[in-house]
């Protein structure tokens, strides 16, 4: 049988060359791996439920440089009577020298029936306070951007764990084989940029796939996403002559690990190029919706972000920005209401969208950065990063709306009750995806291994 559509039978190891010549499929393959697919083909099916999860799917709203709990969510008046002031609470090592206490300038009041207090820089986010647990208590390790990146995203401080919506997509899998289960949005390269979507020792079909969507057309996000030479039917031509060839060979020496993995980013490749162009096409929604979400690259990708999720995709990050932006080591009074008012539109639209296509009910909304700042000084007018105490909130998936959690001291510098350590937070995300965060383990290197590693208590308080 002559199964070879393009000239006389070649060699598999020539056939896998020409094949990665091609500017569509192993373009596309290309930017979905950054790393080489050679061991995912031992990822085979995902780990499966421990129980039935509460949600399905998480959005991970990420303000990369850490934002001041006593801002928003947060409100410390004691600041305000001992401003100036370094009182024996106040005197915690951060990363650099700060001053005296410097009170927030902005106000709260209560909102929705639930009466949490959010600030007036929220104004539309607030109207959706009761679907939201404010977390108000947590705390990590290091007061650095480059290990407190890593704890949040990782769940260590050290460069060779796995990222968690890594952990998210060995133990789930994939709602769609035609698009990536981790999607990764961000308009530039944030500190440590790859490795905080990285597989490390997880086999690599669970990385992230990071998506630069300064530009919102689908071209330009996903560049060399349609192949220009060959058509559909060449193409899966070509595949079904790989796999024969793979299955000749391995029928004789073996099976060949890294040579499936490569099949299997071509085969992904192969189904983006009828399947992404719909996900990322944003032209596709109405007016009204574009005007609810806003305009911005942050606006976009809470909108990407919903239309990935319905879509079947596992586990979506949206980074605020290219660097570090909520990191306001001086001028911070000055920039907090620009960076608030970019973010207040576009999360508010997420979740009425979410909640509108019943969606939100089993898809959980984490929001937060890799720590929060200092109640103190630094060059007069700016603030230092805090890892002693931080807030985050959790909307959906089966979290408990309209609540706080958790209590930081008198001027919010550090947890004083139900501390919540970002390895806690990691088990509760992984209870809510029904996964026991001692049972989702991986072995590696003669032990094994967990995102949460030997830490981390599931907050059951928090869970409806």
């Amino acid at each position: 049988m002559n199964i070879n559509p393009f000239q006389p039978p070649i060699s598999r190891r020539s056939m896998l060359q020409q094949l990665g010549s091609t500017p569509g499929m192993i373009g596309a393959a290309a930017f979905l791996s950054q790393q080489s697919l050679s061991e995912a083909a031992s990822a085979g099916n995902a780990a499966g439920c421990h129980f039935p999860p509460k949600a399905k799917r998480v959005i991970h709203l990420f303000m990369n440089g850490g934002p001041f709990q006593a801002d928003l969510f947060d409100p410390k008046p004691a600041l305000e009577k001992f401003a100036g002031q370094r009182p024996p609470g106040a005197d915690l090592v951060t990363e650099r020298p700060t001053g005296g206490l410097l009170p927030s300038p902005f106000k709260f009041q209560p909102r929705g029936e639930s009466g949490v207090p959010v600030s007036e820089l929220l104004p539309l986010l607030s109207q959706h306070i009761d679907d939201i647990c404010v977390l108000r208590s947590l705390h990590a390790d290091n007061p650095n951007h480059g290990p407190a990146l890593l704890q949040m995203n990782n769940g260590s401080i050290l460069p060779t764990r796995p990222s968690m919506g890594a952990w998210f997509t060995y133990g789930l899998g994939t709602e769609n084989q035609n698009l990536p289960g981790y999607v990764v949005l961000c308009p530039g390269r944030p500190v440590r940029f790859s490795i905080l979507w990285n597989s490390a020792f997880l086999p690599s079909a669970y990385q992230g796939t990071y998506i630069n969507h300064s530009s919102i057309e689908p071209s330009k996000m996903i560049p060399h996403l349609r192949n220009t030479k060959w058509d559909q039917s060449t193409q899966r031509r070509q595949l079904e002559l790989m796999r024969q060839l793979d299955a000749e060979v391995q029928s004789r020496t073996g099976e060949d690990q890294a040579f499936q993995a490569r099949l299997q980013s071509m085969e992904t490749a192969f189904r983006m190029q009828f399947q992404a162009s719909d996900a990322f096409e944003l032209k596709e929604e109405s007016k009204q919706t574009r005007e609810d979400y806003g305009d911005g690259h942050f606006s976009n990708g809470c909108l990407l972000a919903r239309r990935l999720v319905e879509r079947g995709v596992r586990f979506v990050q949206v980074y605020y920005g290219n660097g570090q932006p909520w990191d306001t080591h001086s001028g911070h009074d000055d920039k907090v209401p620009k960076l608030c008012k970019d973010i207040d539109r576009p999360i508010a639209a997420l979740l009425g969208d979410l909640k509108q296509r019943g969606l939100l009910e089993d898809t959980l909304v984490m929001w937060g950065g890799e720590f929060g700042r200092t109640p103190t000084s630094e060059n007069g007018n700016g603030r230092d990063h805090n890892h002693h105490g931080f807030a985050m909130f959790l909307a959906g998936g089966g979290v408990r709306g309209g609540m706080t959690y958790g209590e930081t001291d008198d001027f919010g510098f550090k947890a004083v009750h139900n501390k919540m350590h970002v390895h806690d937070l990691h088990a509760t995300v992984l209870h809510l995806l029904g996964l026991d965060h001692e049972r989702l383990t991986y072995r590696h290197a003669g032990r094994d291994f967990r995102l949460t590693d030997v830490h981390g208590n599931v907050a059951h308080d928090i869970i409806a």
